[in-house]
């Protein structure tokens, strides 16, 4: 297979690259995280003018109905800058709509960058587990009436609408029963509660009460497809920008080997170290292959999609483990100080491997996946 990227591709690279170097330094990512808002409005802006807000959407609605692939560069960049603009919670939000279908206007202003999105899905007793609803939804009269909180929601405070999960039949793990909503953020009934997180981005959890609700999902009860789906193409744009990181740190981290003297020479030089960037380098290209394997699996039948992803998502946690550590460990006591980049790309890399479940939970499901039993005995 050729992994060679177009030149499309480069050139949307080239200019998220040019961006982050000249108006998104360590330091002015530094001012935008203590903002009360947290983002910046520029910032946004910027991403809109470049046509990031665009690329994932359909042609239809004016977009560049731009592939997985297409999206794996454009998050490794912003990976790579450490960038916490609400994007990511927006294109997998997009991916909701576009999967149930139906909602052409919202995807349009999307695309325009006027509309935000946020995906609330997890909840205080679900851990990793996005089946384990205890959001409900119940008919009321010709609308839904959705009761509920849902914990960590990324961006959940910067969003306009939020893309919602509640179960309006069967148990409360089970896959049947689930139905999907989009939630105008202010709707009444809808508290949002936002905070930063570990790694200076920003989540909010947010409570339903009695919010009434009539722009459903797909069909009502049968939602899980479509969540799982969005939710493999989330994690997949996740190992994209856990693969940025994971570069920026390496890099950060020679650089640091290379100018830190003691004895009398860099460090670099002594050879206990070199082996740890040589296994560095080894997790880092065995995770880059797992990530763009995965970002063209997004494409495949849900079986080799969810096998592939759960893959990805396990190796690239892995890859982020070590090199975290490692790279913060190589810094000595400054790798956990705020005042250096490694220890915020350290602290991404952890939130990642946290979000759309960690490692243990893709690994339990790629060995749940069909076939595995057989092959494994």
């Amino acid at each position: 297979m050729d992994f060679n990227f177009k030149e499309e591709q480069l050139q949307f690279a080239d200019a998220l690259k040019r961006w982050v170097a000249k108006d998104y330094s360590f330091e002015e990512r530094a001012k935008i995280i203590g903002s009360d808002a947290g983002v910046s409005d520029a910032a946004w802006a910027t991403l809109v003018e470049l046509g990031m807000t665009a690329l994932p959407v359909p042609e239809a609605q004016g977009g560049f109905a731009g592939s997985a692939v297409d999206m794996f560069v454009v998050m490794q960049e912003l990976g790579r800058g450490l960038v916490v603009e609400p994007y990511f919670a927006t294109v997998m939000g997009a991916e909701f709509l576009k999967l149930a279908g139906g909602h052409e206007e919202l995807l349009e202003q999307v695309a325009a960058g006027e509309l935000k999105l946020a995906c609330a899905l997890g909840e205080r007793q679900s851990r990793h587990d996005l089946a384990d609803i205890a959001t409900t939804a119940a008919q009321d009269g010709g609308a839904w009436a959705i009761n509920g909180s849902k914990s960590v929601v990324v961006h959940g405070a910067q969003a306009g609408r939020l893309i919602v999960s509640a179960r309006s039949g069967g148990g409360q793990r089970d896959h049947d029963g689930i139905s999907l909503f989009v939630v105008p953020a202010d709707a009444p009934g809808v508290t949002v509660t936002g905070y930063r997180t570990l790694d200076g981005q920003r989540a909010a959890d947010i409570a339903f009460a009695n919010v009434r609700a009539d722009a459903l999902l797909g069909q009502a009860g049968k939602g899980w497809e479509i969540l799982e789906a969005a939710a493999d193409y989330g994690a997949g744009l996740l190992c994209a920008e856990a693969l940025g990181v994971m570069e920026a740190i390496f890099d950060a981290t020679l650089e640091y080997l290379k100018t830190r003297t003691q004895f009398g020479a860099p460090i670099g030089k002594f050879q206990a170290l070199q082996h740890r960037m040589a296994d560095m380098y080894i997790h880092l290209e065995q995770a880059r292959s797992m990530a763009l394997l995965a970002a063209v699996k997004l494409s495949a039948e849900p079986d080799e999609r969810r096998r592939t992803v759960a893959a990805a998502k396990f190796r690239v946690g892995q890859a982020m483990k070590f090199i975290g550590q490692q790279s913060v460990q190589l810094h000595g006591g400054m790798g956990v100080t705020n005042e250096l980049p490694a220890a915020h790309m350290f602290k991404r890399l952890t939130m990642i491997e946290l979000t759309l479940g960690d490692s243990d939970h893709h690994l339990k499901r790629f060995m749940a996946q069909p076939g595995f039993a057989e092959v494994a005995a």
